[in-house]
């Protein structure tokens, strides 16, 4: 199984999205005040979109679909799961993105903030 989620994450990178793109530009090679970013990361049964280890907190892009009650639901069940491990999630919005990268910006490191 971890040899799945491995392959699945690896799909992933090779398939990122734009706002994915413009946001792992801000957090690679801890740009970020220093923390260590991964993307496409497997963490038990899901990969999450970026995470510091480190630093305990998941960021997860969301596309207009996960507005609807199906993805809303599925998105809560994630959250709460990777909570239970210790996480903290933060969703941010692809429109977010791409019209206020430094407000994402700000809102992670202010997560990340004891």
């Amino acid at each position: 199984m971890e040899r799945f989620r491995q392959a699945a994450a690896k799909r992933l990178r090779h398939a990122e999205t734009g706002a994915e793109a413009r946001l792992w530009q801000a957090l690679r090679n801890r740009r970020l005040a220093t923390w260590k970013f991964r993307r496409q990361h497997p963490i038990d049964r899901f990969v999450v979109d970026f995470v510091t280890i480190a630093g305990r907190l998941i960021v997860e892009l969301d596309g207009a679909t996960h507005s609807r009650p199906r993805e809303i639901a599925r998105d809560d069940e994630r959250t709460r799961v990777l909570e239970s491990l210790g996480y903290r999630v933060v969703r941010v919005m692809n429109v977010d993105v791409h019209e206020n990268i430094e407000g994402v910006i700000d809102g992670i490191l202010s997560d990340l903030s004891p």
